[in-house]
């Protein structure tokens, strides 16, 4: 079932907000904006309706430039994360990318990058449940990226209470695309504080240390160190363990926001997330190289959420599938999975997000 309501407009385009059912307890809203995971509701272990993700009651709250700075639940491109020096070089040919005032980097597209845009909407169809196709045309030269591309989204709620992500994009001349969303996370419910006490598991072996910049300096194992996530540990344990081996990294990002090399290749479980109070579990799966996982280290108590709680630091956790941070600048590199896109290829990828139900014993079973 899928139904919508005008939402207000920006720019002189109207911005609508869709509600996807999966028929088994599970509600997505999704809006125009940014295509903005706006809600997402589920059951909990005492049956009552909990909405996990963090976001806001109104468009106006979004159009907030402290809240288009966070991303909210929205699609992120040309090019999620970081590219340093707002530059790269494709073909031969430099490209200067926008960026914010100061910043040594270009992040997640540039300003106005698709978090931003208005997409346009329609309803597609799937074998039960329900599903909202997006698209969205980026110019050539938009931000400094070459070449026009063409995205379209399509987010899918099945029966079996999951949020299915699948990205296409195609292009008229050699680029570079990462797609990705900016879901935040609250196991607990969005307004009930932060989430250091929710479980956490990454399928990685091995993470990308940063430097001052955030940008990745290579590649680590995650063994004896704050960023091992093979088995279930609360997300906030190790976060502000400075003093341990690679504890460093922490400083850097303010706590979590790195990337994860996800072990095995194809469709696989990533990432598994849970919280005791309400027992709701999130499985995480993927056919994207990376996993950045983002515990909302620079929410500032500034917005205040849905359920009318501030939105302060550690609020949320982001798990965004994704080529690697920074790869226009190792193209053809090993180790560095392509995120170069040329006329006559389609990018295609997806994320599934599935909620569920379970007690302690996940903790004890869930291994990578």
């Amino acid at each position: 079932m899928i139904s919508s309501q005008p939402w207000g407009s920006t720019g002189g385009q109207p911005v609508e907000l869709f509600t996807l059912s999966s028929g088994a307890g599970m509600t997505v809203a999704v809006a125009t904006y940014g295509g903005a995971v706006q809600s997402v509701r589920v059951p909990d272990r005492a049956g009552r309706t909990v909405n996990v993700v963090l976001g806001f009651d109104c468009l106006d709250r979004y159009l907030d430039a402290r809240a288009a700075d966070a991303y909210f639940g929205a699609i992120v491109g040309r090019y999620a994360n970081r590219i340093a020096g707002h530059s790269f070089v494709l073909d031969g040919r430099r490209h200067e990318l926008a960026h914010a005032p100061g910043d040594r980097v270009t992040l997640h597209g540039g300003p106005g990058g698709y978090h931003t845009r208005p997409w346009k909407a329609a309803p597609a169809r799937i074998a039960g449940g329900a599903a909202l196709r997006l698209s969205y045309v980026d110019p050539d030269g938009r931000n400094g990226f070459p070449g026009t591309v063409r995205n379209e989204i399509v987010y899918a709620v099945t029966p079996d209470n999951a949020l299915r992500i699948e990205y296409r994009a195609s292009c008229d001349a050699a680029t570079v695309v990462n797609l990705t969303n900016h879901t935040y996370f609250n196991l607990a419910g969005e307004n009930a504080g932060d989430v250091y006490s929710q479980l956490l598991a990454v399928n990685a072996g091995v993470f990308q240390p940063v430097d001052e910049t955030q940008i990745p300096v290579g590649f680590a194992g995650v063994a004896g160190t704050p960023f091992e996530f093979r088995a279930m540990k609360p997300i906030g344990r190790d976060i502000r363990a400075v003093d341990e081996p690679l504890g460093e990294q922490l400083a850097l990002g303010g706590g979590y926001d790195h990337n994860w090399v996800l072990a095995g290749a194809g469709y696989r479980s990533a990432a598994v997330a849970w919280d005791p109070g309400t027992g709701i579990v999130m499985w995480t799966y993927t056919d994207q190289p990376g996993l950045q996982v983002y515990a909302a280290n620079h929410l500032t108590g500034e917005l205040v959420g849905t359920g009318g709680r501030a939105y302060g630091e550690g609020g949320g956790f982001a798990l965004e599938t994704q080529r690697f941070p920074d790869a226009p600048h190792h193209i053809d590199e090993p180790g560095w999975p392509s995120v170069v896109l040329r006329p006559g290829e389609v990018l295609r990828t997806r994320t599934t997000y599935k909620f569920g139900l379970a007690g302690s014993e996940l903790a004890e079973r869930v291994r990578f």
